[in-house]
């Protein structure tokens, strides 16, 4: 499963959030072509379904943002796994120290294969998380129309009508498993793509703590926010623009949790979809190559 802000730290980081209910407000002046139910469920089902079958494979810049700092990434999804190659910190290119250390961790997973085993089974595992999430949806939400806006890029396709829906949580949604517990506390909107049923964009917020393990396990403060936009990159292919987090809490009831990072991708390329790992390191270093060498000449002109 390739999904753009997926990467090495998994989309896991957010995961996606909808989902339920009829309503009756403004739906671009008239009255909405099937429930709000209905359409969710069937944009979610959609996103699992293009999540399982892959889809094209591309290359991709990143660029996150932290309290301490930013860092800019190059990635390219292969058969195997993603690969994923740093190129700059505080937008400053790598020093050669941080260059072989980064060659020496993609080697790593080139000469042993249990490592690379290792990394295929953390990526398998946050996508099964966020299955798990984007699954939940229809349940865990309510949902009522509130309006219509166009696409744009970064946020569905351009040309398109993206339907605004509202969201709060379900009283009578019961979380299976911590995986999902995060929604109960969750209200917020998200924009539809109702030409490729899929989600455009997703902007929630806790109302509530959420506890975790009777909060033994820890719990999230209140007022924590995610944002997540998706967008058409080419030939009906969808990537992942942005995702924002901010969050507080604690974990195991004394270690302070302090999330905040906002992620931007660009530059999609398309690559061919059977890659293997190894090729796509060759890929991502020759594309280091290229941005060192640009910026030489870009110095040189100055």
């Amino acid at each position: 499963m390739n999904l753009p802000a997926l990467r090495e730290q998994g989309w896991m980081r957010l995961g996606l959030f909808l989902s339920l209910l009829c309503g009756h407000t403004a739906y671009g002046g008239q009255l909405p072509p099937m429930p709000p139910q209905e359409l969710v469920r069937k944009v979610v089902q959609n996103e699992l379904n293009a999540a399982k079958q892959g889809g094209i494979s591309h290359t991709f810049r990143t660029r996150k943002e932290t309290s301490s700092g930013s860092q800019t990434r190059l990635y390219c999804e292969t058969r195997e796994a993603m690969v994923g190659l740093t190129v700059a910190n505080d937008d400053k290119p790598l020093t050669p120290e941080e260059l072989r250390g980064e060659e020496a961790r993609l080697n790593r997973y080139l000469n042993d294969p249990s490592a690379l085993r290792k990394k295929q089974a953390q990526e398998k595992g946050d996508a099964d998380r966020v299955s798990r999430m984007v699954r939940a949806i229809p349940d865990a939400f309510l949902f009522d129309y509130d309006g219509t806006e166009p696409g744009r890029m970064g946020v569905g396709k351009e040309g398109d009508e993206l339907v605004r829906l509202k969201f709060r949580p379900n009283p009578q949604y019961e979380p299976p498993s911590r995986v999902e517990q995060v929604l109960a506390g969750m209200a917020g909107h998200l924009l539809v793509d109702e030409n490729a049923y899929r989600i455009a964009q997703i902007d929630g917020r806790l109302e509530k703590e959420v506890a975790f393990g009777w909060g033994i396990l820890g719990h999230l403060d209140s007022g924590g926010h995610f944002l997540v936009e998706q967008g058409d990159v080419g030939e009906a292919a969808w990537g992942i623009y942005r995702m924002s987090l901010s969050f507080t809490g604690k974990i195991l009831l004394f270690k302070r949790l302090d999330m905040h990072s906002t992620e931007v991708s660009s530059n999609f390329r398309r690559v061919p979809g059977n890659l293997s790992f190894a090729q796509g390191v060759d890929l991502l270093k020759k594309q280091l190559r290229e941005l060192a060498e640009n910026g030489a000449g870009e110095r040189s002109r100055r």
